[in-house]
């Protein structure tokens, strides 16, 4: 079963900032971060439930090479990707941060 894939309007920002990012350090490398990020939603949608539940009803992907992790929920035939954070972010604020986008979505 393939998934309907769903991000949240707030993910498009944390994926220019980690690209921007990236590609102030070293030219390319946004693009390498920006090619893994949609690399893994295209697994998200097809085997969402093979990542681990994290917090509440909260899943977590990790990306490869780059320290950030996609955050998402499943709801019946979807996959709604709520944030894309940095791996050394406060638990605390991350948990936060995923509640106030839940209840703004």
């Amino acid at each position: 079963m393939t998934y309907i894939l769903r991000f949240l309007p707030e993910v498009e920002g944390d994926v220019l900032k980690g690209h921007a990012w990236y590609e102030e350090k070293t030219p390319g490398l946004g693009g390498e971060f920006l090619r893994l990020f949609y690399a893994r939603a295209e697994e998200l949608a097809r085997n969402p439930r093979m990542y681990p539940t994290v917090h509440k009803d909260f899943h977590r992907s990790l990306l490869r090479r780059f320290p950030y992790a996609l955050y998402f929920r499943i709801e019946n035939d979807r996959v709604i990707v709520f944030g894309l954070f940095h791996c050394a972010r406060d638990p605390r604020a991350l948990r936060r941060e995923l509640g106030d986008r839940r209840r703004s979505s």
